[in-house]
């Protein structure tokens, strides 16, 4: 009888530490963040990075209300837009020409394309597929050799490339912030909000750079605050203990 109050006690701390509590706590940080900027909340999309769990994390993600969820690897999103075909799935992680089958008509979005070589291919099987698809240009603002990206100077010739493939269509573009000081990261992103607002005039057709996907779980509000329209926020939805750091 001693430890049932105890037992108790645990049971409540996990029942108020679901993924359901996580994501509505997500969304109260993006709505003030939101405020700060002065901006719409329904203007920024969460997507939950879903990489790091299994079927049962995503079933209960999506009784949670999540809809938009990122996997970084072709056989696990495979896998699971198999499983939730209804759901809204983005490839987030850098993909491998041949791996473009895998992808490329199954994802709502591609967050990471880094070369022409890879438009090209995405292009090709697309076409193959009877479809257009949907894609960002990753971009390297930081400069970090551990990252992927084509450096800021090479983008426009990047869309260039991209105007002239018949089955993409390039949304706008996405970074990656250094970890663990927010105001490299706030650089960051606002460097990327810069060369968007530079860029977007110059194109149409199927290059229209509305979106900016930035902002990770250690940075998310910086980068809302400085433009973002798409969030990547995984541990902070799955990971009961990074949440409460």
């Amino acid at each position: 009888m001693e430890g049932e109050p105890g037992l108790a006690m645990a049971k409540h701390e996990d029942a108020g530490s679901g993924i359901a509590h996580r994501y509505q706590n997500v969304e109260k940080r993006v709505a003030a963040a939101c405020q700060r900027a002065g901006r719409d909340v329904s203007d920024v999309r969460i997507v939950a990075v879903s990489k790091t769990v299994g079927l049962d994390e995503v079933e209960e993600a999506i009784g949670a209300g999540i809809h938009d969820f990122g996997e970084n690897r072709a056989r696990p999103f495979s896998q699971k837009v198999e499983t939730f075909p209804g759901e809204r799935w983005h490839f987030i992680g850098k993909l491998q020409t041949n791996k473009v089958r895998d992808v490329v008509g199954r994802a709502m979005l591609i967050h990471s394309v880094d070369s022409v070589h890879l438009l090209e291919a995405i292009s090709r099987y697309a076409d193959k597929r009877g479809n257009d698809q949907r894609l960002l240009i990753e971009v390297n603002v930081s400069g970090e050799e551990s990252k992927s990206g084509f450096a800021p100077a090479e983008v426009a010739e990047a869309l260039d490339a991209a105007s002239k493939l018949p089955h993409v269509k390039v949304l706008g573009l996405m970074t990656m912030a250094p970890q663990g000081d927010l105001e490299v990261a706030r650089q960051t992103f606002a460097g990327l909000r810069e060369l968007r607002d530079e860029l977007a005039p110059k194109y149409s057709g199927n290059v229209e750079l509305k979106e900016l996907s930035m902002g990770m779980s250690e940075d998310f509000e910086v980068g809302i605050e400085e433009g973002a329209t798409i969030i990547r926020v995984g541990r902070t939805i799955f990971d009961p203990f990074f949440s409460r750091k």
